[in-house]
């Protein structure tokens, strides 16, 4: 690849099939697993002085074990107001309370919960490997417009033989990111 213009259609490519990697990834870290992690409240929203903010603007959120999680507000008299938000943001929790903080103890996923939950994987994976392709099919056909505009055909042939390769790496990225969810998902 000679011409400086496939250079810059496979940096291009490269760019926009890892974006799509890391969608994919930050998708899989949204999906419950089973484990505590403070981001699974980020939806929640707090009425503040008036004002609905999110969560971790009112307080600390920790994990203190993989099933709990554990907000420590910065001000005691907004604990009615946390635990409102978290049952309003109707995430299947159940916040509880001892006066200093507000507990969240995740229950126990059941098998039929845990292949759901690898549906949703897998559908996540899918919208990533379509992304990949897509952008696969606009990159071959800047290929064919270079073709058009001068590009000698064994150069165009070449490019997208490369670009095949490429995005076949980067839906066995997706293929891996979705096996090692799934395999975390499915451990009891």
């Amino acid at each position: 690849m000679s011409d400086p213009r496939l250079k810059t259609v496979f940096d291009d490519m490269k760019l926009a099939m890892d974006k799509a990697i890391d969608h994919a990834a930050n998708e899989f870290t949204k999906i419950r697993a089973g484990k505590a992690h403070p981001s699974m409240l980020d939806a929640v929203k707090v009425e503040y002085y008036g004002d609905m903010v999110p969560l971790n603007q009112v307080g600390n959120i920790s994990t203190p074990d993989a099933r709990t999680l554990q907000i420590q507000p910065w001000e005691k008299n907004i604990i009615q107001a946390i635990e409102k938000g978290i049952v309003i943001a109707n995430l299947g929790f159940t916040p509880s309370n001892d006066g200093a903080v507000v507990r969240v103890t995740l229950p126990m996923l059941t098998e039929e919960r845990r292949k759901e939950i690898v549906k949703k994987v897998k559908a996540e994976a899918e919208h990533a490997k379509v992304a990949i392709r897509n952008i696969r099919k606009d990159i071959n056909e800047t290929v064919k417009k270079l073709q058009k505009e001068g590009l000698p055909e064994d150069e165009a042939k070449t490019a997208e033989a490369q670009v095949q390769k490429n995005t076949d790496g980067y839906i066995k990225k997706i293929d891996d990111l979705t096996a090692a969810k799934e395999a975390e998902v499915m451990t009891v």
